[in-house]
């Protein structure tokens, strides 16, 4: 039997007013010239961190925002290409403040889109995978769950 090990990652979409905080990226899938993509600000679950700690991590590291979560928008699963499975935990959040800082390597920018702008991104296939278009529709349309639906025993707060 083969041991199954989904790969544990965080995503805030930080929302202002109707603009949304995308990260542009290299496509390290791409073959040739190197194309970008746009993803919220993301990334993996280090060992000995919380969900909570994490996404504030990744969205310091990636976009330069300090930002203030107001809720758990939920588990969203899906397999990449490569077959890898990824269980990200989404959050909804507002910008705090913009901290002058380098961005993680293969980050080439952060800004922020309009719905429309966004929509144009995902027809031309240019948004790194289905979550970013579904994170984003379900911020507009459902309500977060309180972060107190997440009971860390390993990291109480």
């Amino acid at each position: 039997m083969t041991r199954f090990l989904p790969h544990v990652t965080v995503a805030a979409v930080v929302v202002d007013r109707d603009r949304f905080l995308l990260v542009e990226e290299r496509d390290r899938l791409a073959i040739g010239a190197a194309p970008t993509v746009f993803n919220q600000p993301a990334g993996h679950l280090e060992a000995n961190e919380s969900l909570i700690d994490a996404v504030h991590r990744e969205t310091l590291e990636e976009s330069g925002w300090k930002i203030t979560l107001e809720g758990y928008l939920g588990l969203y699963i899906n397999t990449a290409p490569n077959g890898v499975v990824y269980h990200s935990h989404t959050f909804v959040a507002r910008p705090g403040q913009r901290i002058s800082q380098s961005l993680d390597e293969g980050i080439i920018q952060a800004d922020w889109y309009g719905l429309t702008q966004i929509e144009a991104l995902e027809r031309d296939g240019r948004l790194r995978s289905p979550l970013v278009a579904r994170r984003i529709h379900d911020a507009l349309t459902a309500r977060p769950y309180p972060l107190t639906l997440i009971r860390d025993l390993d990291h109480p707060s």
